[in-house]
């Protein structure tokens, strides 16, 4: 189950691994955890077709435990690949097991809801929504969280124009377009000057399990 989801997407959200609906469906988060999700993105608002979802493991571990470290160092490179295609600003992290693949000395109770750096990206680690099933304070704790995504995607502009290259893309750019000025004809916009106005969105529990939803080590 690779994931799904809008390829030019800002923002890319990491669960753990399928679980039973969603190695039926073939998709991520389709089962009573994945209704919960949409309702946390609406409340940002943002929609589930504007965001990438996929999971740290692409096949469901056996009786829904929590992926093995040979699994997570399985599916790797295809998650790095994923995200070197994708590209996203914001990587949202839901759940202890998908948080320790990108930040290994954090804790999911301590670290969640913080906007982090993370190789030239911004890191926000959330509870797992199956967790808030169960769970009315992570409940409580996912809906004030995800609210902080706004503020991680400006987060994750200001780290793009403070990184070492970015003064140098400007001037580059800049020089291309004085260049193509002097050659291109006055009705034509080269691509360069039209990219100017796109966006610049570049604890352990021991818990009861249900077959129909993702029930992993996640608090």
């Amino acid at each position: 189950m690779p994931g799904s989801g809008s390829v030019s997407a800002a923002i890319m959200i990491i669960g753990e691994g399928p679980g039973f609906n969603e190695d039926q469906e073939g998709l991520p988060f389709v089962g009573r955890s994945g209704k919960l999700l949409d309702e946390l993105l609406a409340a940002v608002p943002i929609a589930r077709e504007d965001v990438f979802i996929t999971n740290v493991v692409k096949c469901r571990p056996p009786d829904n435990r929590d992926p093995l470290p040979d699994e997570v160092a399985a599916c790797r490179p295809y998650l790095e690949r994923q995200m070197e295609l994708l590209d996203p600003r914001v990587v949202v992290t839901l759940g202890r097991v998908s948080m320790l693949r990108f930040y290994p000395k954090g804790k999911i109770s301590e670290d969640h809801g913080k906007i982090l750096e993370w190789e030239d990206r911004i890191l926000l680690p959330l509870y797992h929504p199956a967790a808030g099933l169960r769970n009315p304070a992570i409940k409580q704790d996912l809906q004030q969280d995800v609210l902080r995504l706004p503020e991680a995607i400006q987060a994750s502009i200001r780290l793009s124009a403070d990184s070492p290259n970015a003064a140098k893309t400007i001037e580059t750019q800049e020089q291309e377009n004085e260049e193509q000025e002097i050659t291109r004809p006055q009705d034509q916009t080269p691509a360069a000057e039209a990219q100017l106005f796109e966006p610049l969105l570049k604890n352990e529990t021991t818990e009861e399990k249900e077959e129909g939803d993702r029930q992993l080590g996640m608090f």
